[in-house]
């Protein structure tokens, strides 16, 4: 595979900075959301938190000292631009890997060309691996020692929380940047520059400031979405009246007619996602199938799906299956795994095992009864005999005086407290008599029984 980059070759010492970019992207091949990159930090939209006056980052660029980093956000809110920007800030080549398409042996590639670019032209080089979250430990670990020499500034970009996918050894090298989801105003002005982008490659394009609004309120945050939609619209607009000037109108005609329309943070979004958790419920898996494939042929994040999907295994089925929120995992995983369109039948075979699987919201409500004791009783205090006792002061003062070591004792049970004193006897989890539950509950009961009996005769022996 050949290596992504700014540049491969130099051109001496008198080469301007732009020599290390990339020339013009065709407006024919590349998308609009590639041709109109920001090329000024002045021109970045957004992410004021991490790079506005004053902030840690804009000091570190002003004085040309870019550190290795981890930039955490969500799709479209400016990773790849920015690293691109701070390539460009701090005259280094900017090389870009995928985690998914590449390994250890593009890396090494990578290395083995920073090494030659800084001996001849003492520059140095910005890799920027995107989804940096997918590399394995191996892979992650021989970044290594390269980050820590300097030899590469590390850029990763990752829509997963880096503390639990990024191994913490890296971590612990790079500095953690959280990008937030761009609002409707920085998404206007990107839908503007893409206008003023297709009109500088020849394109007769107009729109009122609605059109761009209407936009920005159906790409949800997301810049690349934003722009994507936006090249669509045009070539709607030109294949169906020739018309070149984008009214709202003209927005919401195209964006039905291309099934673009939905809005991911307004009411259908909330009705399609009640209609399938409820079809599920109901153990409907004829409904839950067509309103997951609504959802996902309108264009909503799979990822999101599944996310309720593996919610509700806890919330509605619980106990009752346990398997169900193992299935729904292994759907998310799968779907990680495959992408679009292959992973989402995954998620289909969990909408589907859901629907069929029994119900039970008791672990649901139990999480609840317990979180409202908490916030009425407060901080009770542990019980001694279950505290933790790792000194001898502690010991002195009773900590795990008494203590009943389970696996010592028939069945392993004992009569051992291990509520506080406040709320001794308080039941939570109450099992149903559905599915794998039906036997838990009995196991409880006979549990509760026979510590009854055996309560009761310590109770006569002590009298």
């Amino acid at each position: 595979m050949r290596i992504r980059s700014t540049q491969d070759t130099f051109f001496g010492e008198d080469s301007q900075a732009d020599s290390l970019f990339e020339p013009p992207l065709d407006p024919d091949s590349a998308p609009l959301a590639e041709r109109c990159r920001p090329t000024r930090l002045e021109d970045f939209c957004g992410q004021s938190e991490i790079i506005g006056e004053g902030r840690p980052l804009r000091r570190a660029i002003e004085r040309d000292r870019i550190p290795s980093m981890i930039l955490w956000g969500p799709p479209g809110s400016g990773k790849t631009t920015l690293a691109r920007l701070l390539a460009r800030l701090s005259k280094s080549r900017f090389v870009k890997l995928s985690a998914t398409s590449s390994g250890l042996k593009d890396l090494r590639a990578v290395i083995d060309q920073a090494r030659s670019t800084r001996r001849q032209h003492n520059v140095g080089t910005i890799l920027f691996i995107d989804e940096i979250h997918r590399w394995n430990k191996s892979q992650q670990d021989a970044l290594l020692p390269h980050v820590e020499s300097g030899l590469i500034t590390l850029i990763g970009a990752t829509t997963e929380n880096p503390s639990f996918e990024v191994n913490g050894a890296l971590l612990s090298r790079v500095t953690v940047y959280t990008l937030k989801m761009l609002e409707a105003e920085h998404l206007e002005k990107i839908a503007a520059r893409g206008i003023e982008q297709l009109r500088a490659e020849g394109r007769a394009i107009e729109a009122d400031p609605e059109a761009l609004q209407a936009i920005a309120s159906a790409s949800h945050g997301d810049s690349r979405a934003a722009l994507n939609m936006l090249e669509i619209i045009f070539e709607f607009l030109r294949a169906d009246s020739g018309a070149m000037r984008l009214t709202r109108e003209a927005v919401n005609q195209a964006l039905q007619e291309k099934r673009l329309l939905y809005d991911k943070s307004g009411e259908e979004h909330y009705n399609l996602i009640s209609a399938l958790h409820k079809s599920m419920r109901d153990s409907d898996p004829q409904g839950a199938l067509y309103w997951l494939v609504r959802m996902l042929e309108a264009g909503e994040d799979p990822l999101y799906v599944i996310r309720r999907i593996i919610r509700f295994a806890s919330e509605d089925i619980g106990l009752a299956d346990p398997n169900a929120l193992l299935l729904a995992i292994a759907a998310r995983d799968s779907y990680r795994c495959l992408g679009s369109p292959e992973g989402e039948l995954a998620i289909a075979q969990a909408a589907i095992y859901m629907s069929n699987a029994p119900k039970s919201n008791a672990v649901y409500m139990a999480y609840n009864k317990a979180k409202e004791a908490v916030k009425q009783h407060g901080s009770l205090p542990v019980p001694l005999p279950i505290r933790n006792a790792p000194t001898g002061l502690m010991k002195d003062l009773g900590y795990g005086k008494g203590y009943q070591y389970a696996h010592d004792h028939q069945n392993a049970l004992v009569l051992q407290e291990h509520l506080p004193d406040a709320i001794q006897g308080a039941k939570f989890y109450e099992p149903t008599d559905r599915g794998r539950e039906a036997k838990i509950r009995e196991q409880m009961k006979q549990m509760e029984e026979w510590l009854r009996k055996r309560r009761d005769k310590e109770n006569q022996e002590k009298s």
